[in-house]
């Protein structure tokens, strides 16, 4: 594991620890500190749910959150609660990056409406980390910093910022070590989780968002990273994080606490004052149990919660079971925060930012902008994504040396083609096997794009590049390399093994063919995946189609003889195009019975009569329905340029409109 432990290069002096909570003290006005003031205003959020099967499937609404209301000051604000509780939903939409279809409030920024282009400008560290994992610490803060900055910016500026936010955070021993994949070994989770968070504040911004930022980290790791969080409030960041169940160190560190249950406010307010507030409703403490736990015991209705007034009517329903949290007890723990000091403060300092606001505004906006030009864009992205393809090498190489491989077992099995009457079926063997070899081997392509959604998904809503740019750049970066190169190794090694047509003409011809089925199948397998979150359900699409393509191609049934309302689904058949254009360009001009003499026991005549009359290659193309001129040869080309064209086309319209809101 590179570095040591992550929590030794962040610890905090003397000087840093006022106001961590640890001290008997009330909330400090953190407001103070100049900066961002964010409040939300009767925030109400529904979606559609489908229930049922098939005929009998229902849409309903479901209550996610209800009548939302906050402030989030400069300091650690936690919002706490169970699973399904909507603290993940809150934090997207004061993110804006919730799909506003069913969304109804306001949200302020110092008291004016929110930016349209806030989610671009603000931070956001996503629950699973999105770094690149064949790149270093380094390099992915670069890669931040070139796209997230403006040009005009100098790159000296930038390397500045890089590696002041790698001291900041703490990441100098493992700056220039890779982040780590399922197949290398990269940094440890406190520093993986530093990197997200890092990229993040590369611009520097006023507003941190971070969803379950302890989520796959240890105990120590976990308190290491909110030390951290609650340092950099001290520079007057307002940080918005949810979280699910902290341990007490992580819980006294926070400024205020935001406790939601079925949608709705339990307690808004300063941490430090949330347990008074529920001693004050009839709940105590045990003394030594961790806060965050007692609160969800209290939602959850666990009877290990102690009452100190049994005859409430909340804690009679609390010490019944329950398999879930019960939404009614949430109810009347919602209502007993709104008659609570709290909510009557928060609500007056709200309604005299609303009276100063008067433009109303939506809550969320879909507005993105760039700092950066299109092709400043392409540049980065088709650095990394090169970057990326040669520190993993295990699949391009290991694609190269299979080609390789199969290529000589091939060439093995068909060498030395003859030309006899044998020779046409071993010729067209060959060439229905290169072709749907060329097909198969283009489903490696699906992973493309569903591999790295989360990471595009992210970046895009970041605004870090277009769609545009990210598709051109990994087309770039997989149908030159990884579908070229096989092409060319697999030619090379099997056409002189076959003995095929000795005319620089036909290897270049069947070279390119080769390339052009590789691209087309590529290109369907990228208009198949985009969009996709599952690997496997790409690939049985792949499968079933390239399945019902091959039956067309034209050697396992005669084309002519297909029923014409099922013949036109010959034109849909990448792998047809490619062996009829490879059958043109091998057989044409071919006689399979040279070889027979008036000596032989079989003459010429006899070679036509075993052959069934056909004796020559334009004499078997014709019987298989094919044009044999060279426009033949070429509408082939012409055919699988259009599919490629078309699915290509596909797959990008896919990508720009795939839903990229939670």
């Amino acid at each position: 594991m590179a570095g040591g432990q992550p929590h030794v290069s962040i610890q905090m002096s003397d000087s840093d620890t006022n106001g961590i909570p640890g001290r008997k003290q009330s909330s400090p006005d953190l407001a103070g500190r100049g900066g961002s003031v964010l409040t939300f205003h009767n925030i109400c959020y529904r979606v559609k749910i489908k229930t049922g099967f098939l005929c009998c499937r229902k849409t309903a609404d479901k209550e996610v959150l209800k009548d939302v209301n906050g402030i989030m000051r400069p300091g650690l604000n936690a919002i706490l609660g169970p699973t399904g509780s909507g603290k993940s939903s809150l934090l997207d939409i004061l993110a804006a990056r919730k799909d506003p279809h069913g969304l109804s409030g306001d949200i302020l920024i110092n008291g004016a409406p929110q930016p349209a282009n806030f989610k671009c400008t603000s931070g956001y560290v996503v629950q699973d980390d999105v770094v690149m994992g064949t790149l270093t610490v380094r390099e992915n803060l670069k890669f931040s910093a070139a796209l997230r900055l403006p040009k005009s910016v100098k790159e000296q500026e930038k390397n500045e910022r890089v590696n002041q936010i790698i001291r900041e955070l703490g990441l100098t021993k493992v700056a220039d070590s890779k982040v780590g994949t399922q197949f290398t070994r990269g940094v440890s989770g406190g520093e993986r989780k530093r990197t997200n968070i890092g990229m993040e504040l590369i611009m520097d911004p006023a507003i941190l968002f971070l969803d379950e930022p302890t989520t796959g980290l240890d105990a120590s790791t976990a308190n290491a990273v909110l030390l951290l969080l609650k340092r950099m409030t001290k520079q007057g960041k307002t940080i918005i994080f949810s979280i699910h169940q902290p341990r007490y160190s992580i819980f006294r560190l926070f400024d205020n606490l935001t406790l939601l249950a079925a949608g709705r406010v339990l307690y808004h307010g300063p941490a430090q004052h949330a347990i008074e507030h529920f001693r004050f409703i009839g709940y105590e403490c045990e003394p030594y149990n961790n806060p965050a736990d007692f609160f969800l015991d209290i939602i959850n209705g666990d009877s290990t919660a102690v009452a100190m007034n049994k005859t409430d009517d909340i804690n009679t329903e609390s010490i019944e079971e329950h398999t879930e949290y019960d939404k009614t007890l949430a109810e009347k723990l919602a209502e007993k925060y709104s008659n609570s000091a709290y909510y009557q403060e928060t609500k007056a300092v709200l309604e005299n930012i609303s009276l100063g606001n008067k433009k109303k505004s939506r809550a969320v906006f879909r507005q993105i902008t760039y700092a950066n030009s299109f092709l400043h864009q392409l540049k980065w992205v088709s650095k990394r994504t090169f970057k990326n393809l040669v520190g993993n090498p295990q699949a391009s190489i290991a694609q190269i040396c299979v080609t390789a491989f199969l290529g000589l077992i091939v060439g093995a099995i068909f060498f030395g083609l003859k030309e006899d009457f044998s020779g046409i079926q071993n010729r067209v063997g060959a060439m229905f096997f290169l072709t749907t070899n060329q097909c198969f081997s283009s489903i490696s392509a699906i992973e493309l794009f569903v591999v790295e959604k989360k990471i595009f998904t992210h970046e895009y809503i970041s605004g870090y590049y277009r769609t545009s740019a990210y598709f051109i750049s990994k087309l770039m970066a997989d149908l030159i390399p990884m579908r070229t190169l096989p092409s060319i190794i697999f030619t090379c090694i099997i056409y002189f093994m076959l003995g095929l047509k000795p005319t620089a003409e036909a290897f270049f011809t069947m070279m390119f063919t080769l390339m052009m089925v590789s691209y087309t199948a590529t290109s369907m397998a990228l208009a198949i995946a985009a969009g996709q979150s599952v690997v496997a359900v790409a690939n049985l699409l792949m499968t079933i189609a390239f399945v019902f393509m091959i039956i067309f191609s034209g050697l396992l049934v005669n084309l002519t003889s297909v029923m014409s309302w099922l013949s036109w689904l010959k034109y849909f058949s990448i792998p047809r195009y490619g062996m009829t254009a490879l059958e043109i360009n091998e057989l044409s001009g071919l006689n399979f019975c040279n070889s027979v003499n008036n000596t032989d026991l079989i003459t010429k005549e006899n070679c036509r009569q075993i052959s069934q009359g056909i004796c020559t290659g334009d004499e078997y193309l014709k019987s298989q329905g094919i044009d044999v001129s060279s426009w033949g040869l070429w509408q082939n080309h012409l055919a699988l340029a259009c599919m490629t064209v078309i699915f290509l086309t596909i797959a990008y319209l896919k990508l720009h409109f795939m839903k990229k809101f939670s």
